[in-house]
């Protein structure tokens, strides 16, 4: 006898469809998962076997095969249960279920026969959608995440026993058996409408706000030029003037994602096990990721056996903030280097090669010595570092990840400390890159992306092209610098950002000037003692 049903599993963060065939012919009793299975799937024969037998079920009592296709591809995870476990079931002419759908059927079961969640619930069914699947059978639990894709009939269970029930009233007889399986002629009793409403996004904005930060009128310029444009900065200071606090406001003036951008980050997050309310709609405000410095490159850019997202994934349509950045490893930090320039990451492995999206902007901070006063007017702090040590300490972060860094902004100590002083909100901040951001929609629609640090090549000669003024005092620039070309296009696109939020079209002398002075940490240095 031979069956087949169809399911699912993650494969990096985008889901694939598995045939589950089984075959039940005579033998001495045994069962074998074939396909490339890890340790959880070969384990799921004692999970279903215990699961059949106390929904009132009976398992086979001979040899039966299940083999997971394709069988060159590996396999991981628990979502394999359920079909393994109606596969049997149908096979053996216990159960028949409805041929009027195409169905995926994902979930792990306990040993009771209940049903638990998984993970990656919403890439398995965007798959299953493309691949011309009409309905999923899934636990209850993961409903809400499933139903976030539109024109998929959604039936959610939380145990087998419902699907026997659900067939003994469209039976005869509630006794399975040869002559007389239980049929179910259709799932929709079982149809969850969880709803999406929460899809929408609230109008009011997180607690943090920039009227928080007393002062810091040009670091808050650089942060709004940073978000109008998706530009990574760092801001580089002493310890305690509010590096940290401002670079966490950050989200709060940006805006929100699109719908494209909403289902790609929210799937990233379903992948990785990430998503705190799966039936709470898709994820709209912008992630940001924080990790301490003490993560691992494969932390960092994601791996595994089979590799799973990494943080500069998690952070993708958002931030990753790299606090006290050069207390990073080095070699951490230069795997930064792919996806800061491809807005992707590649991992290769033996069977494959994932590449997973990472479109972030790179938020970092930094002391500017050891000790962390150089530079300082604090009489009471006064730097102690040598010249050798200070060059040890910012040769931790390397000339090639630097002239990744758009913004290099120092952050002294505030000079007011009265909360009667000018100080910039979230909302005016939000404002003017809403206003900037609008711009660069209509000036690039859908062919150069949405943010002008996409722009590169002949693109970013068009729109952002200089007068002669300009363009002399920035190739002056760079020959008394030193940079490199990568850094004269970033503040190429640094000066397109800025006339922006400007409103002008054009970029003037001024947006150029004042994109190179962002350029920090490319000018002569204050030295320590000696």
């Amino acid at each position: 006898m031979y069956g087949k049903m169809h399911s699912t599993c993650l494969y990096g963060i985008d889901g694939v469809i598995i045939q589950v065939e089984v075959d039940i012919s005579n033998g001495l009793p045994q069962t074998s998962i074939i396909g490339l299975p890890d340790s959880a799937i070969r384990e799921a024969v004692e999970r279903v076997r215990a699961g059949i037998k106390n929904c009132g079920f009976t398992f086979p009592l001979q040899r039966v095969t299940i083999n997971l296709a394709p069988a060159d591809l590996k396999k991981e995870g628990s979502a394999f249960d359920l079909a393994i476990a109606l596969g049997i079931l149908v096979t053996s002419g216990q159960l028949l279920l409805p041929q009027d759908e195409k169905l995926l059927l994902i979930g792990e079961m306990a040993l009771d026969g209940s049903l638990r969640p998984v993970n990656g619930v919403l890439s398995m069914v965007d798959r299953a959608k493309r691949e011309g699947f009409t309905a999923v059978l899934l636990p209850e639990e993961n409903a809400g995440e499933a139903a976030l894709i539109d024109h998929m009939n959604i039936y959610a269970i939380r145990h087998l026993n419902e699907l026997r029930e659900l067939a003994a009233e469209h039976s005869a007889t509630d006794v399975p058996g040869k002559d007389q399986p239980l049929r179910i002629q259709t799932l929709s009793p079982l149809l969850k409408a969880p709803g999406t409403a929460a899809d929408s996004v609230s109008d009011h904005l997180p607690a943090e706000d920039y009227a928080d930060v007393l002062g810091q009128l040009h670091v808050k310029r650089a942060l709004t030029i940073a978000a109008a444009g998706m530009h990574n900065i760092m801001l580089i200071g002493p310890p305690g003037t509010g590096k940290t606090m401002l670079i966490k406001r950050l989200p709060t003036i940006l805006p929100f994602m699109t719908e494209q951008e909403a289902l790609e980050t929210t799937k990233i997050f379903s992948a990785a096990g990430k998503l705190k309310e799966p039936g709470s709609g898709l994820i709209r405000r912008r992630p940001f990721r924080s990790p301490h410095h003490t993560i691992s490159s494969g932390g960092l850019i994601g791996g595994g056996t089979i590799p799973k997202p990494g943080e500069v994934s998690l952070a993708h349509r958002g931030i990753l903030f790299l606090d006290e950045l050069p207390e990073f490893n080095r070699q951490v930090l230069e795997v930064l280097r792919q996806p800061l320039e491809d807005k992707t990451v590649t991992i290769s492995r033996a069977r494959a090669v994932h590449t997973f999206p990472a479109h972030f902007m790179l938020a970092a901070s930094m002391n500017p010595c050891p000790c962390g006063y150089l530079g300082s007017d604090h009489p009471e702090h006064q730097c102690t570092c040598s010249f050798s040590r200070i060059a040890q300490y910012r040769a931790k972060i390397s000339g090639p990840l630097l002239d990744r860094i758009d913004l290099q902004v120092e952050v002294p100590r505030p000079k007011e400390w009265s909360t009667d002083a000018p100080s910039l909100s979230s909302a005016e901040m939000r404002s003017q890159v809403l206003e900037a951001h609008a711009r660069q929609q209509q000036r690039y629609g859908s062919g150069y992306g949405g943010w002008n640090s996409e722009l590169t090549g002949s693109a970013l000669r068009r729109f952002a092209r200089l007068d002669s003024a300009s363009a002399d005092m920035l190739h002056q620039t760079i020959e008394t610098l030193g940079l490199s070309m990568r850094a004269y296009d970033r503040i190429l696109k640094l000066a397109r950002t800025i006339a922006d939020l400007d409103g002008q079209e054009n970029i003037a002398f001024n947006h150029v000037a004042e994109a190179i002075q962002y350029r920090n940490l490319d000018r002569p240095q204050i030295t320590g003692v000696g």
